[in-house]
């Protein structure tokens, strides 16, 4: 979240922010709630010095009679703190609740705008857009043809938005996250393997809603977990409540996770199959940073998430997200829409990896801070995250750009060491 003192000084800097990222926060509401609270805390306080004066008036008395007397004024002081703390306690959590729904500020370069609509390609990937001389298919299509997807049955078991990977769309998926896995090791991230169960306060400290109507999260009932979205809740959650040397930073993670969505709402052509699914596989990046080093590893995390694409040889390009596209923690946002032949009438874009610079707003929330040797307190970090393979639309991308006129799917060469196969056609689909 951002810091009450920073609030209060840039009130229309919030404001206008609140604006351009298309979200309700009252801001003005926030100023008079933390505006009380200041008056009461400094009268509490006043009436602290107060209490400790009489103490030593008591221990002064000259007779009984005054003794009793500065005991009853004491009384009534200490029932006065006891209400003011009372409100100061219903005032921190409306504070708090109020704080909360105000998102991060935007890089000024941001692109203004309220949705995809507006977001702003700026780079080009290094392979070409393909041309084909049949109509390609689509990859639910294919993934019927070839037994590679079963989404029948995964509704049968668990409903729709639900599936069964086959085959050699198994071996896809591993091989997809063993060459992002390498690739994230060379360049420095440690791998773990994180739950797929996190607290709910891990999941508001990193800025998703666990419940209420607006979720995407699957709760449990009865307890205070949720299914994860992303490895980066609880790669977030690492350093929750800790504190690390600065000799430390930057901590760079690589997570392997389910993740679980509700995607409500999701509907349309451009959802069908693997695009908006309720439960997939993701390699995801994570980093802890000083504030300096924060938008140099958002473009190392950028540039990452182009290696990968670009080594499988799908075409993409970079957009920079829009205000209103932006999640409340981030400060900037960059996608990666890869081409997909078989989206819409000719092809489309669709997104396959977001990279957020998130600044200190996730670590205020969960109070992951470092500290400089010799240097009195602590300062809080900054966090970042960026997808590095979601399996389930890079498989899309893999099989609707790399198919055959005979429906046949060839195996990208950087994955065909993985998979000990060149090509994906009916005849072989189960060896």
């Amino acid at each position: 979240m951002l810091d009450r003192k920073f609030i209060i000084d840039n009130i229309d800097a919030v404001k206008l922010n609140c604006e351009r990222r298309f979200v309700e926060a009252d801001v003005a509401r926030f100023v008079t709630l933390e505006n009380e609270r200041k008056n009461l805390q400094q009268e509490l306080e006043q009436l602290q010095a107060e209490t400790n004066s009489i103490a030593k008036q008591i221990a002064k008395a000259a007779d009984n009679n005054e003794r009793e007397s500065k005991k009853e004024l004491g009384r009534k002081i200490r029932e006065k703190s006891d209400s003011i703390r009372s409100k100061l306690e219903s005032l921190e959590t409306e504070i708090d609740s109020v704080q909360r729904t105000i998102p991060n500020m935007t890089h000024p370069d941001a692109p203004i705008g309220s949705d995809d609509h507006s977001n702003k390609p700026i780079a080009n990937g290094k392979t070409s857009l393909p041309t084909y001389d049949f109509k390609p298919l689509d990859h639910v299509e294919l993934g019927e043809y070839l037994d590679l997807i079963d989404f029948e049955s995964g509704a049968r078991v668990a409903g729709a938005g639900f599936y069964f990977l086959k085959n050699d769309a198994v071996l896809l998926e591993l091989a997809l996250q063993q060459y992002a896995v390498e690739i994230l090791i060379d360049a420095g991230f440690t791998p773990t393997t994180t739950p797929d169960l996190a607290r709910n306060s891990i999941l508001q400290g990193t800025g998703y809603i666990p419940r209420g109507n607006e979720t995407q999260i699957y709760s449990i009932d009865g307890t205070d977990l949720s299914l994860v979205a992303t490895a980066e809740i609880p790669l977030g959650g690492l350093l929750t409540n800790q504190t690390v040397d600065v000799e430390q930073l930057p901590l760079r993670y690589c997570g392997i996770s389910h993740c679980f969505r509700t995607e409500a709402g999701a509907a349309g052509r451009a959802s069908r199959g693997l695009y908006r699914v309720h439960q997939f596989t993701k390699v995801e990046m994570f980093a802890f940073t000083l504030p300096e080093q924060s938008e140099s590893i958002h473009q190392e995390m950028l540039q990452l998430e182009c290696k990968i694409f670009d080594g499988l040889g799908i075409p993409y390009q970079v957009v920079d997200t829009a205000t209103g596209d932006l999640g409340g923690p981030a400060f900037r946002k960059f996608d990666l829409e890869a081409w997909m032949p078989g989206r819409g009438i000719k092809g489309e874009y669709g997104e396959v990896t977001s990279t957020s610079n998130c600044t200190d707003y996730q670590a205020r929330r969960l109070n992951a801070r470092y500290k400089i040797k010799g240097e009195k307190g602590t300062k809080f970090l900054h966090t970042l995250n960026g997808t590095a393979i979601a399996i389930s639309r890079a498989l899309i991308a893999i099989m609707e750009l790399y198919q055959k006129e005979d429906k046949s799917i060839e195996i990208p060469k950087a994955l065909q060491k993985y998979i000990g196969k060149e090509i994906i056609t009916a005849n072989n689909k189960n060896k």
